[in-house]
């Protein structure tokens, strides 16, 4: 199979040939994938070198011109870095573009802490207006980056990862959560690659288990539903930081009572490379971890 990251530079080679709006601007990552369509579009395909902050001004600039660009590079120096780029050249001028991420919270342990970031998705939680997708598996970052490519002139963020679920799940190229299981006892949601580990830990528990490819905007009438079904415990399973959805969680039932468990990337830094598994174990959100930290918060 291959990698999200390896589909992303297929299906955005193919769309070039076939969108003059399309165009890619890139800070050297991933700039081999693209040279066979850099040589067919030299226009289009623009390395600006390890510039984040010009990589998204020129971006920004490209959108005013009418063009819908696409942005690339690791996580950390797309959303962090040039964040206030982000805010102004996006945010303040209302344009639209897609940034599209690799190396997600920890795909990359030996890089080091300079190349994680847990914290992206809450960063741009603070801006208006953007679209977050969070694929679980290739198939569905390929349907998720055509839809952002076409969607005209928003503000879309889709984050990649070398994590992914063994399957795609039919129809999680959408902005609704999924139901995967129903139970009574509680709600689980599962976000992007962590469905896998949910399902494995949640296995003979009475729980509905859902499962979120979009987590911006929040489907509020999907968790609403759930809950309406289930018991108003809610656990969410995000592959960034701990509790970057709780907020949306808890806007979603304000009218209802509930709990919220958010799981996910905690904020101590963890100083040794080693492994993605070993990140994930470390972080608790393995399936062993996982269960036991969802079977205790439903007792």
């Amino acid at each position: 199979m291959d990698t999200m990251r390896e589909r992303f530079v297929s299906v955005t080679s193919e769309l070039l040939d076939e969108d003059p709006r399309l165009a890619v601007v890139l800070a050297e990552i991933t700039m081999d994938g693209f040279r066979p369509a850099q040589r067919r579009h030299p226009d289009r395909v623009i390395n600006v070198g390890i510039r984040e902050q010009l990589l998204v001004g020129v971006g920004g600039g490209l959108a005013l011109t009418g063009l819908r660009p696409v942005l690339h590079t690791f996580a950390s120096f797309l959303v962090e870095r040039p964040f206030e780029q982000l805010k102004l050249d996006f945010g303040h001028q209302d344009t639209g573009g897609v940034l599209v991420s690799s190396s997600a919270s920890y795909d990359w342990p030996a890089g080091g802490y300079t190349h994680m970031a847990p914290g992206d998705v809450a960063l741009l939680d603070t801006l208006d207006g953007w679209t977050v997708h969070v694929p679980g598996h290739p198939d569905e970052a390929e349907a998720l980056l055509r839809h952002a490519y076409a969607a005209g002139d928003d503000r879309v963020y889709v984050r990649l990862s070398q994590m992914a679920n063994g399957a795609p799940r039919p129809g999680a190229d959408g902005l609704r959560f999924q139901t995967v299981r129903e139970g009574r006892a509680g709600v689980v949601l599962a976000v992007g690659p962590m469905l896998d580990g949910v399902l494995s830990a949640t296995e003979g528990l009475d729980v509905t288990v859902l499962y979120a490819t979009t987590v911006r905007p929040f489907d509020d009438a999907a968790l609403r539903a759930a809950v309406g079904r289930a018991s108003a415990d809610v656990v969410l399973v995000e592959p960034y930081l701990a509790g970057t959805s709780a907020a949306a969680a808890g806007r979603a039932l304000l009218d209802v009572p509930h709990r919220v468990l958010p799981l996910g990337v905690g904020r101590a830094e963890l100083r040794r490379f080693g492994t993605i598994e070993e990140h994930t174990a470390a972080h608790g959100l393995d399936a062993a971890s996982l269960r036991k930290r969802i079977t205790a918060f439903l007792r």
